[in-house]
């Protein structure tokens, strides 16, 4: 986790330096695209660090939160207001390994963090729960925001706790997060299923009568697969990038990116290193190796393997990843899909570090910078920006509309069975 205060002004540099270079031109184009659409992230995590590292505290986000001596934020009022930041799928983030009644409370826990934290900065944000609502409140100036799920476990195997995290302001459910569930199979953990399994569909179907955006970002692409063909609304991939440009399995394939077209899906980009950049990832996986044999020979001193681990990064730092490459990504879907299905997902506060110049909420209009270098129109910016996934959640909300009158379903755990 970051947090040393030399790590945050190191970050705080480098975003006033990407900042600087914006041409005064560049800045008010993209100002201009940004009044009239709104950019909408398609994950945060500030929540889960509220939760991990601030006892679930609220305090002290108006701005300066890079400043703090511990555990610096990459999120704050201040800076999303800087970055022209519109609306914002703030993520409600549980472990995956934790299941059933413990899965739902925590998830709740996570979504009052964010009605907190709503509550506490009426100036800056409002909830919003439709597509009309992000529109509205852009309108006034405050980040219009959105709740994500982050992982089937936290219904607990339940459609009636699927229903009542709707209720509570959900607007996409992540179907898995790194572990394989009881009814989807993840990108990175062993596969049970072949994609989904029966009740996933019936999950997916639920989440399409209650207007819930199904997310993809996690799952395995026969998961991704079988989703995209269960789904009569749009899917979404809340945070993930092009695995035809980095074969990291989190990606998403190229054969499932050729689908979205005709689901009307969207692909929002993912600014992790390890997912955007080869050298990053190939660099991950041997600090990986070199930890684990330096536990093998310090089985009885951590000490000495933080230390151990220490000198093998000083010795082989970690490769740049930048602007350009995550507008790589964007350009590759862009390509592939169209670009009717490609958007913005951050992972802000969900990761250990950033791209150079990509390093908080305030950076946004750098990355637009970038696209604009490499001939981006207004047109396919605004859609980028926040156009595609309004869209999205549009047709999610009208395929609702045409479902009403079909019945709420029940799971086993909801029958007693």
């Amino acid at each position: 986790m970051r947090s040393a205060l030399m790590i945050a002004a190191m970050l705080l540099s480098t975003s006033v330096q990407a900042q600087q270079q914006i041409d005064p031109k560049v800045q008010a184009r993209i100002d201009r695209i940004l009044k009239k659409t709104p950019l909408i992230d398609g994950h945060n995590d500030i929540a889960e660090q509220l939760s991990e590292n601030y006892r679930r505290s609220i305090d002290g986000l108006a701005s300066g939160t890079d400043q703090r001596p511990e555990h610096p934020l990459m999120t704050d009022m201040a800076r999303l207001h800087q970055g022209r930041v519109g609306g914002q799928f703030w993520s409600v983030y549980i472990d995956g390994t934790i299941t059933g009644d413990a899965a739902i409370r925590e998830t709740i826990q996570q979504i009052d963090i964010v009605h907190r934290m709503i509550a506490a900065y009426p100036n800056d944000l409002e909830l919003a729960r439709t597509a009309d609502d992000v529109v509205r409140i852009h309108k006034r100036g405050k980040v219009a925001s959105l709740i994500g799920i982050e992982g089937g476990r936290q219904i607990g195997g339940s459609l009636a706790a699927l229903r009542q995290f709707y209720s509570l302001g959900a607007r996409y459910m992540t179907l898995t997060h790194n572990q394989t569930t009881e009814w989807a199979d993840s990108a990175t953990d062993d596969p049970k299923y072949g994609g989904l399994s029966p009740f996933g569909v019936e999950v997916v179907h639920e989440m399409n009568r209650l207007g819930m955006l199904v997310d993809l970002s996690h799952v395995s692409a026969d998961t991704m697969k079988d989703a995209i063909a269960a789904s009569r609304a749009p899917v979404i991939f809340s945070h993930s990038s092009a695995r035809g440009l980095v074969g990291h399995l989190r990606n998403v394939p190229d054969d499932v990116l050729r689908l979205l077209p005709a689901n009307g899906g969207v692909v929002m980009v993912n600014f992790v290193p390890d997912f955007i950049s080869n050298d990053v990832w190939h660099w991950g996986a041997e600090k990986n190796a070199e930890e684990a044999r330096l536990k093998v020979f310090h089985r009885n001193s951590k000490a000495e393997v933080e230390a151990g681990l220490k000198a093998w990064e000083a010795a082989n730092p970690r490769p740049p990843a930048t602007v350009a490459t995550v507008a790589d990504h964007i350009d590759h879907v862009a390509k592939v899909a169209g670009y009717d299905h490609v958007g913005l997902g951050g992972d802000f506060d969900g990761i250990p570090y950033t791209p150079e110049g990509l390093t908080g909420v305030q950076d946004y209009p750098a990355l637009l910078a970038e696209l604009i270098r490499r001939g981006w129109s207004d047109r396919n910016l605004a859609r980028l920006a926040g156009g595609n996934v309004l869209r999205a959640l549009r047709r999610a909300e009208a395929v609702a509309a045409s479902m009403k009158n079909e019945p709420a379903a029940l799971s086993p755990v909801d029958t007693g069975q």
